[in-house]
């Protein structure tokens, strides 16, 4: 039911509700259901509040706030194993494994929500990015250490709560040095690594719904972050220890002349074209900006005109991001194109709307080989005959590189407020 938009809320549903059962069923097999009952009661208040009260803004960073907390409840699982009893070697290498990958994702997600909330702004040459990712790779030395050290004797509390410092802190080296134009692909990785902590954790403890939710969790984020670390043309390997400042040779400076345009006029060059694109960004999450754009396309159609939408698979601040605004203004799913799809025909289309995107449509991933985000899969909107670009100011992306396509000939800028600049249009439309 996930995979199709018109049973995707059925479907997640019942993924809620067979979890709830799951929960539920362990009531049956313990001495003293009470604290189980607390358990789920305060849960639920506590995730139906924030769910009531987040913005559509703000989901990537509730996104990342719950994969951290799936990985802290392993994290707290195989700590409590730890305590109880270990028969044998194979055990404590799980449990340690379960605590380091439930630590990593927990600590590494509060830094996501941080650097996504735009919170925490640390440079990654700073030296308190390189103490932290010292203590990430020192981390890994010692969780390997540890692990062999169990061929010969079982480690004491002491050498065990070593470990479980050092993961917390780990996990903060693990995203601190990451930026934030590949922020979605983190996302999306904790995601798997939340899983696959569940299923160690179902392993751990013999909980065959836990090994089976944890199994889907992390196998499906896997693959959806392989997918989108493709669609950025870059290795996981390079996005997680390399990034953009490793790109080869200088980027040239951007300069130009930029031309700014009305809404009026911006109208007129809309009310005459025949077909137009619509590529939004997180500048449109920002603005709400969603549903005035769906009112616009509808009196595009309304005007005997065609009307798609360019979704980037890295645009917004996590995976689908632009999917689920655009799904909850009712946009149909069919009008969304990926960039394999609308690029070859990119120069039949008559108007390129650009609604706070930057990243996934700067040339200069085509056009310079010195740009730090050369060799990048984008959407070529400077191909098409008008491209009009929706934004507040000349400030740069997420990723921090200049994009040139404000310079270009065939550009304009409609400077503003995305909401407000969309509203006038409607207007200009409606009158």
């Amino acid at each position: 039911m996930l995979g199709k938009e018109d049973t995707a809320v059925r479907g997640n549903f019942l993924s809620a509700l067979a979890m709830l059962i799951a929960v539920s069923v362990t009531l049956i097999n313990i001495f003293n259901p009470l604290l189980i009952i607390i358990g789920i009661s305060v849960g639920a208040l506590v995730g139906s509040l924030i769910a009531l009260k987040v913005k559509m803004t703000s989901i990537p960073e509730m996104v990342a706030l719950f994969n951290g907390f799936g990985g802290l409840a392993t994290f707290f699982i195989a700590w409590s194993e730890f305590n109880s009893s270990i028969d044998n070697s194979f055990q404590y290498i799980l449990i340690m494994l379960t605590v380091y990958i439930g630590g990593v994702t927990f600590s590494g997600s509060i830094i996501a929500y941080g650097k996504l909330s735009e919170r925490l702004k640390i440079a990654k040459t700073s030296i308190i990015t390189k103490l932290f990712t010292t203590i990430f790779y020192i981390s890994l030395v010692y969780l390997f250490y540890s692990a062999a050290l169990t061929e010969i004797f079982i480690p004491t509390f002491d050498f065990f709560t070593i470990l479980l410092v050092l993961t917390l802190l780990g996990g903060v080296g693990f995203v601190l040095p990451i930026g934030g134009g590949d922020m979605p692909v983190v996302i999306s990785l904790l995601n798997s690594l939340s899983g696959v902590a569940a299923a160690f954790a179902g392993i751990v403890i013999s909980n065959t719904a836990l090994i089976v939710a944890g199994c889907l969790v992390g196998a499906s984020g896997l693959v959806l972050t392989l997918i989108m670390a493709k669609s950025m043309n870059r290795s996981l390997y390079n996005i997680f220890f390399v990034g953009y400042a490793a790109s080869k040779g200088d980027a040239q400076e951007v300069s130009g002349e930029v031309k700014p345009i009305s809404a009026e006029d911006s109208f007129l060059i809309l009310e005459s074209a025949s077909s137009v694109l619509v590529v939004p960004g997180y500048g449109m999450a920002v603005a709400q900006a969603q549903h005035v754009v769906k009112e616009l396309g509808d009196l595009l159609e309304e005007n005997g005109c065609e009307i798609n939408f360019g979704i980037h698979p890295v645009a917004g601040r996590m995976p689908g991001h632009m999917n689920v605004l655009l799904a909850e203004a009712n946009v149909p799913y069919d009008n969304l194109l990926e960039p394999k799809d609308i690029n070859p025909k990119m120069n039949t289309v008559d108007v390129v709307l650009v609604i706070g995107a930057n990243d996934v449509v700067n040339p200069s991933a085509t056009e310079q080989p010195g740009s730090p985000i050369y060799g990048m899969p984008i959407i070529e909107v400077h191909k098409a005959k008008t491209v009009i670009i929706l934004k507040r100011s000349m400030s740069s992306g997420f990723a921090g590189v200049q994009n040139p396509l404000f310079f270009k000939e065939n550009s304009r800028m409609l400077f503003g407020d995305a909401k407000e600049s969309i509203s006038k249009l409607v207007a200009e439309f409606k009158d």
